[in-house]
């Protein structure tokens, strides 16, 4: 027989342990031929040797997750004891750093491309972070993976989640149903996000209990939204008026990310995007980011990266043809006004 006594040092004890023991309970599960006691800082492990130095193992592992300030939720235990050392090989590349959060099914989700490391770094030393860039360049996905690392972290106490309820450029027309069938779709995106993030049950429980709100951006006005991590999604669709109003409904103890791509603009004609005169002049405000990413960022299809490199190459010749044709069209005018000048009276003024 041989007995060890682990003690933790550098955590919270509850983080390891888990709610009414249910993480520990999930080890003593696992290894019925070793007895596991907690009390306090200590755990003592009793059993054959090769048992409890595996278990050992196991409790070491997950102190230096949670040390590295890594989630560490039930779903990651279950994931790490399928197996001794497959597991084990995860956990290991999981702890290597970068990690924001863990998914449902225990993959870590993390910064892939170093303008996304920029914005989690960002969001931890600004209160507003605004992240501007193209399709598939992670902004939303890295946003609510922050989100929701807070949350598990208790650092909120709540997730909300908007974008303005604009057009793609399609017209709907009427929707049937309530007013949430009528705007999820709008929303799906955020949705996509959480489903990578959190298995149904606890997303269901977090919506149902509000701990986890996703609405369109005329339901903030009026709010104060406090003691939450907020992002508003889409952001180059909101008018002037619409987003000074989202920024002005943050509470002090709130974070905010604002996500935007300024080459995606819906907005009828005449009404102008809001978020390119955010930017301009909410930039010298401390405690307010902005991390601009591009298509080096792309992570979806290696295609979609050529295919946004191709529209900014035809925007940049759209905007030197037209750049040509108005200084032609000025050329023109002065060309006209020197024509028409009065050489006559010139001439009488010199005699």
């Amino acid at each position: 027989m041989s007995e060890v006594i682990l003690t933790i040092d550098g955590i919270d004890p509850l983080d390891l342990y888990g709610e009414n023991n249910n993480k520990l309970n999930l080890l003593k599960k696992a290894y019925p031929d070793v007895q596991i006691t907690s009390r306090g800082n200590q755990v003592k492990l009793k059993g054959e040797k090769k048992g409890t130095e595996v278990v050992k193992s196991k409790l070491e592992i997950m102190v230096r997750m949670i040390q590295e300030r890594h989630e560490f939720s039930t779903q990651v235990v279950e994931d790490l004891l399928l197996s001794d050392h497959a597991a084990d090989n995860k956990i290991s590349q999981h702890s290597s750093g970068g990690v924001i959060v863990y998914g449902k099914n225990g993959s870590p989700i993390k910064a892939k491309t170093k303008n996304q490391k920029l914005l989690v770094e960002c969001s931890e030393s600004n209160d507003i972070v605004f992240a501007v860039g193209p399709a598939g360049t992670g902004k939303t996905y890295t946003a609510v993976a922050l989100a929701i690392r807070a949350l598990k972290s208790r650092l909120v106490k709540k997730i909300i989640l908007t974008r303005p309820a604009v057009e793609a450029g399609e017209h709907l027309g009427f929707l049937p149903g309530d007013m949430k069938e009528k705007v999820d779709p709008y929303l799906r995106p955020l949705y996509d996000a959480l489903d990578d993030m959190l298995p149904a049950e606890k997303l269901n429980f977090f919506i149902t209990n509000r701990i986890i709100e996703v609405a369109p951006l005329a339901f903030m006005r009026g709010r104060t939204l406090d003691h939450a991590f907020i992002i508003l999604d889409e952001a180059q669709n909101c008018t002037t008026t619409q987003l000074k109003m989202f920024l002005t409904r943050i509470g002090p103890s709130a974070k905010a990310i604002v996500t935007g791509d300024l080459s995606q603009i819906d907005l009828p004609g005449h009404q102008k995007s809001g978020l390119r005169k955010a930017l301009q002049i909410l930039a010298p405000i401390e405690g307010i980011g902005q991390i601009y990413l591009s298509s080096e960022d792309v992570v979806r299809h290696r295609l979609v990266k050529e295919i946004i490199k191709s529209y900014d190459l035809a925007d940049e010749e759209d905007e030197a043809e037209r750049i040509r044709i108005r200084e032609a069209k000025d050329a023109s005018r002065v060309a006209q006004k020197d024509d028409n000048f009065p050489i006559n009276e010139i001439k009488q003024d010199l005699l």
